[in-house]
């Protein structure tokens, strides 16, 4: 088109882009903003959960191994004692009753209050996810929170992420449904709760978010509409937490090792391949013998209630095998309990010092205490 040389383009206003993109902006964000302001609050309760379920682990680990069969569980860098050490003697025969008592308190809890709680918890709030659109009791909860704690905090064998999960993901559930939310928004306040509570517990908030997102599916596959209502949750959840316990990571790095992680030679890509293979090939046999176990102590004709104690029970039982083997070796009592402390270890000591040692704990750490 032929413009008259007198014609000359009027430049826009500078500022003109920005009414446009207020405008933008309300018409993509206004449905989201609810959710996404619930996120916070979902990340919040999440934070507090985290610190009660903390709490109570270290309480009564302190008095159950503690103090009545004289194991103090080695902690993390960034998780000090919750309450001072005792000095009492190791009696390890207890290592057999304590974790057992645990699981027939934790089985009663559990199948006589909501039975749902059975297990890890992350396939609970999955199924919850798919199946019951995001609806889980207003109980499970309360009730996985206080039977987990008794189950790690007795040396049952097994991780803190499973229960805090599904803890997370019920008070989203419980939220969404207090406030009468859609099915699709219950679902996503569930997930974000999932994820910040694994934030929360494990002082890292991006990897809760990306949690949240990915466990979901089988499959590689993410759910997007999760990723920023769980970040959100996963940001103040950690926050929450950061306040009552401090900000450090969970294990500290000495700096020669800090200095020696440092990326710089492309090399290196070659040895993580490597290891990322043996550690998926590792994750498959784990995923398979838990799951197994699961099948066949379902399948036992007993009373539900009892066999969390058969479980614990298996875990103090290889423990003691492993500690009187290796003559009385205390870091093989990892497979009790958390086991994060050996992880610390691992790191800090000599490789060829705890390398041995710390794959055959890795191979045999008992997946009884989560059955």
């Amino acid at each position: 088109m032929d413009h008259r040389p007198d014609e000359v383009p009027v430049p826009s206003h500078p500022f003109r882009w920005f009414p446009e993109f207020l405008e933008l902006s309300r018409r993509r964000l206004r449905p989201q903003a609810r959710l996404l302001g619930l996120s916070l609050v979902v990340g919040v309760i999440a934070g507090v959960g985290a610190i009660v379920f903390f709490a109570a682990c270290q309480v009564v680990a302190h008095y159950a191994l503690g103090l009545v069969a004289g194991y103090h569980p080695h902690t993390p860098g960034g998780e000090p004692p919750f309450l001072s050490e005792t000095d009492d003697t190791l009696r390890p025969w207890l290592l057999l009753i304590v974790p057992t008592l645990g699981g027939i308190l934790s089985g009663l809890l559990v199948f006589t209050l909501a039975p749902e709680a059975e297990g890890h918890g992350t396939d609970a709030a999955i199924a919850a996810y798919h199946y019951h659109q995001g609806r889980i009791r207003p109980r499970v909860p309360l009730v996985k929170l206080v039977a987990s704690a008794v189950t790690l905090g007795t040396g049952g064998s097994g991780g803190r992420e499973g229960p805090i999960a599904q803890i997370g993901a019920g008070f989203g559930s419980f939220l969404g449904g207090l406030l009468r939310l859609r099915p699709a928004e219950r679902r996503v306040l569930m997930a974000a709760g999932m994820g910040a509570g694994v934030a929360a517990i494990f002082r890292a908030p991006l990897a809760g978010a990306l949690f949240a997102a990915e466990v979901l599916y089988r499959s590689p596959d993410l759910e997007s509409e999760v990723i920023i209502p769980a970040g959100l949750a996963s940001v103040i959840a950690y926050c929450t937490f950061g306040l009552a316990f401090g900000w450090q990571p969970l294990f500290s790095l000495p700096s020669e090792l800090l200095n020696a992680l440092t990326f710089n030679d492309p090399r290196r890509l070659v040895p993580y391949l490597l290891l990322a293979l043996f550690l998926a090939v590792l994750a498959m046999l784990y995923t398979r013998t838990f799951y197994g176990l699961t099948h066949l102590f379902r399948r036992l004709p007993l009373w539900p209630h009892a066999k969390p104690a058969i479980g614990a029970f298996l875990s103090g039982l290889v423990a003691l095998v492993l500690y009187f083997a290796l003559g009385g070796e205390r870091s093989v009592l990892a497979v009790l309990s958390f086991g994060y402390g050996i992880l610390q270890d691992a790191m800090t000591a000599s490789p060829a010092a705890q390398g041995s040692l710390f794959l055959a704990l890795v191979l045999l750490q008992s997946p009884w205490g989560r059955l």
